[in-house]
Order: C-alpha cells, then structure tokens, then sequence
C-alpha cells in the first residue's frame, strides 16, 4: 500500500472537514466585513481587494497545512531547538531593523520586499514545538527545579520577553498561557509553575503600568467612564453590531456597523459582523466549529503513540481555542481589547498560514493514532 493511500485511509477526516468549512465561511464573512474598505490604487473603490489578498494568503496557508499533512511529525522533535533558536533571531532581527529605521511603531512586522511576517505567530508554534520536545526528552527530570524546569523556562521566558519589548503584551501574555499549560501536561510541579506565574504577573503588571496604550485598554474596560469618548467608540459600535443581529441575523452583506461604523470590521472585530449578518445561529455555529476542532485535537492526543505527539497535539488544539475564544470574549467586551485575531477568520497574513500549517501538523499526528487506538491512560504515555 502506497504512502498516499495509508493517508487517505487514517487521517482525521472529520477534522479536516471542519477546517474547510471553517476557512470558507470565514472568507465569504471576510468578503461582506471588508467590501465597503476596499480602495485600489488610484483611490478608486473594489469589492474585492481585501478578499484577493486573503485567498492568496490562505491558498499559501492551505498548501503548507498539507504540506505538514504529509511531513512526518517527529522530525520536528529533531529540529525543534533550531526552530526556537530561528524564531528567537527573527524576533530580534525585527526589532533591530525598526530601531535602525528609527520606526516608533510596535516592531511586529518583518518585511522581506512586498511580504510582511509577524514574527511573534512563528514564535508561537516555535515554542509549542520545542516545549513539546523537552517534554519529550527530558520528562524525567520535568519535576526537577535545576536541569529540568529552569531550563525550558528560560527558553520561555526569551520568547515571551522578546514579544513584550515589540510592545505586544496581548500575544506575549497567550504565549506563557499555552506554554503553562503544556508544562502542567507534561508533569512539571505545581509550586514551580505558581511560582513562575508570580514572577509573570508582577512584570507584567509593572509593563502595563509603563505602556499607555494598555493602561488606556484597561481602563476602558474597568471604567469606560473615566475615559474619552473615542476609547469606547469601537467596542460600542461592535455591541451595536451584535445587538442588530438578533436571533437570525439581517442576512449576508446586509450589516450596518461595516458601513464604516465600526473600525476595522475585517480583523479583530470581524466577529461582531458575523453576529450582525447571521445573528446567535452563526456566531454560535462558528464557536461550534472551533470547539469542534479542539475536541478532535484531544482525541488525537489521546491516541498518540508518544509524549512528543501527545503534547504537541495539546499544544496546538488549545492555542487555536484559546486565540477563538478570547476573541470572542473582547468582541462581546467580557475581556479588555487585546488585539488578536480570530484564527482562519479575521484578515492577515501569518496568523492565516500559522495556524492552518499548525492543523497540518496536527493532522498529520492523528495519521499515527489509530497504533494505539483504545488505550485511554495517555498521561502514562507522558510521564513513563
């Protein structure tokens, strides 16, 4: 039996499935949240300037999911330190090249010619892979503080500091989420893990208290108040999108609050027009969707054969839920704005190509879960 048949026997169809439906609708959401922006060149208006830009990105992002589809997962355990050790110098890189430029703006983008890369999204699925791999290697000497804890959470802590000083406090603060969850999964000791959390929150705070924008955030959440009017402009005109929807929604392309109402309908606020268009029915459908994909993510942890596959399979599955849901959360203002994108939603360019090559992967792990299929006690498969 060929290679390309065992795939087409045991990948994760269902899975699959629910990414395709989630990366159609969300263009055709995409398409009516940004045809009333679209401007050309010559200043001139086109539907479908935003929508050609995101096809060609999520063509790009569809080719490495099924490049990943194919790619044998564990040779990423080989290469994972050199994949961190890559992302940490392109974190660097960008923030040198905007210092030398003399650019005040956050320091998120490198640009290589007309291509621009968020270099924090890399950095992501970079340190997913390595923390996944050290669990891998060193699972024994995980609950040892000197050799073993310390050592991933330096990595960690390069990472999440690198973002920080970009400033992008929002993505820096996910990254260390994720990351404390796959180091619990994979067995490192709670009083390390609280005590690290300590440290985290202590210096954050002291960064937020030293960043305007973030103090300005937060107020607006806390006590929107005791702030100006055009604080709280945008996340008003978002729960006016949201309440217009209703139950069924006023049908697509038919919203108000992208009729430059609302900022930016396109990327972080995109789910405020599907809320508008399709009512409760479609946002609900899309969270559906989302935890759709995270639950067959943890079956397919579950069904790993090694720690390696286990944890990366986590690792993935609950950074896509996670950047979803919060989201959500700041759309329907539960949470302070944080700036991130829905995943395979919201227009951009790396968040789109990151998260469907980290499905790839993912997909690609579930082609080896069927060896052990049946045997529930997985944290065994972790620990030894």
């Amino acid at each position: 039996m060929s290679y390309l048949n065992i795939i087409v026997k045991k990948y994760d169809r269902f899975l699959l499935t629910s990414i395709i439906i989630l990366g159609v609708f969300g263009t055709v959401m995409l398409f009516s949240a940004s045809s009333n922006l679209s401007l050309d060149e010559t200043g001139n208006r086109t539907d479908t300037l935003y929508l050609q830009a995101h096809l060609i990105r999520l063509l790009v992002g569809v080719s490495f999911m099924f490049f990943f589809m194919l790619f044998d997962y564990r040779k990423l355990k080989d290469w994972a330190y050199h994949i961190l050790g890559v992302s940490i110098f392109l974190l660097i890189l960008t923030k040198i090249l905007f210092i030398i430029d003399g650019n005040s703006s956050p320091a998120r983008w490198l640009y290589l010619g007309s291509i621009s890369v968020q270099t924090s999204d890399l950095a992501r699925l970079s340190l997913i892979i390595f923390i996944s791999a050290f669990i891998h290697n060193k699972r024994e000497k995980i609950k040892e503080f000197y050799g073993g804890y310390l050592n991933v959470i330096m990595a960690i802590g390069s990472v999440v500091v690198l973002i920080v000083i970009q400033p992008d406090l929002s993505t820096a603060s996910i990254i260390l989420l994720i990351s404390f969850v796959m180091l619990f999964l994979g067995g490192a000791r709670l009083r390390h893990m609280m005590a690290t959390a300590a440290i985290s929150i202590s210096a954050m705070s002291l960064v937020i208290l030293n960043l305007e924008y973030m103090r300005r955030r937060i107020m607006t959440f806390i006590n929107p108040e005791s702030v100006g009017i055009e604080n709280v402009y945008q996340i008003n005109q978002s729960l006016i999108s949201l309440a217009n929807g209703g139950f069924f929604g006023l049908g697509l392309g038919n919203s108000l609050g992208k009729n430059l109402f609302l900022p930016t309908p396109h990327t972080d606020f995109i789910f405020a027009i599907i809320g508008e268009e399709t009512g409760l029915i479609g946002t609900i459908f899309v969270l559906t969707l989302f935890i759709v994909i995270f639950q067959r993510g943890i079956q397919i942890a579950k069904e790993s054969s090694e720690p390696f596959g286990i944890i990366l399979a986590l690792g993935i599955s609950f950074s896509l839920i996670l950047y979803a849901f919060i989201n959500a959360a700041v759309v329907t203002n539960l949470v302070p704005t944080t700036g991130l994108a829905m995943p395979l939603i919201s227009y951009g360019g790396s968040s789109v190509v990151v998260h469907l090559a980290s499905l790839g992967i993912l997909l690609n792990i579930s082609l080896s879960k069927r060896s052990i299929s049946g045997n529930p006690d997985w944290r065994k498969r972790i620990y030894g």
